[in-house]
């Protein structure tokens, strides 16, 4: 399990180059499982504070800060169990009134004790960000938007089809589970109309590499999933992160 807590700063943190975890300026905390990112052996664990693209200096009118840690627990416990057994942890802290910059990034190396299969994504080719590559998968996610918001899930299943795979195996359960369990939250969502998605523009889709290029996020200008409901109650939205390779000119959602 991977927590991570925050106060007066965005946070993520990265685990073997993927983000797997995020909070926006006004910090928080969540927790969540992380098998599917873990690798038998050495990992590598980051913390990154703030979101500029460039170095800018900040002073603290608060005391901020934030921390991750991953952590072993057993079946039923909770993160924070006082049994559970702690894996490693990044933290990152100003007082109030000294001055920092962001974005600024803590990193440490763990071995952990795991042993899934290679991931895929570890061996998916790095993609090159050429105009008709932007192209293509904008229309990708644009279809997806599309048929989501008509109510029918299927090409993102599909399309999701190998990474349902490996989630399987990461949480020992099937892939037929795990689509089905989508497939009817999708379908619930379509039916309260609460499946309302526009199809992102050009300038609302960002493509930014992770894992060494191997993988394209789609996130919109702010950093949130590109893929997400727009309701009129903002509690009641719901987003779907997708990561995507590219084989042979076909796109995959492996994350």
């Amino acid at each position: 399990m991977l927590t991570l807590q925050a106060v007066g700063c965005a946070a993520e943190v990265q685990l073997n180059g993927m983000p797997v975890a995020s909070l926006g300026a006004a910090g928080g905390s969540l927790v969540l499982p992380v098998h599917e990112y873990t690798l038998a052996g050495r990992n590598q664990l980051a913390l990154a504070i703030g979101t500029a693209a460039a170095p800018q200096p900040r002073v603290a009118t608060a005391a901020v800060g934030a921390r991750a840690r991953l952590v072993l627990v057993r079946q039923g416990q909770a993160a924070g169990d006082e049994r559970s057994r702690e894996l490693a942890a990044l933290d990152w802290a100003a007082a109030e009134g000294t001055s920092y910059d962001t974005p600024t990034e803590r990193r440490s190396e763990v071995d952990l004790p795991v042993n899934f299969k290679r991931w895929r994504w570890l061996d998916a080719p790095p993609i090159e960000l050429t105009p008709a590559v932007q192209r293509q998968v904008l229309e990708f996610v644009q279809q997806l938007a599309l048929e989501l918001g008509r109510g029918n899930p299927e090409p993102l299943l599909a399309a999701a089809n190998l990474r349902f795979e490996e989630m399987a195996l990461a949480y020992q359960t099937t892939p037929a589970e795990l689509v089905q369990r989508v497939r009817d939250h999708l379908q619930q969502l379509h039916l309260a109309k609460a499946l309302k998605i526009v199809p992102p523009t050009a300038d609302e889709l960002v493509l930014r590499p992770v894992v060494d290029g191997r993988l394209l996020e789609c996130v919109g200008p702010l950093g949130a999933p590109v893929l997400r409901t727009q309701n009129d109650a903002p509690l009641a939205n719901h987003a779907w992160p997708i990561r995507l390779a590219m084989v042979e000119g076909k796109i995959y959602v492996l994350r």
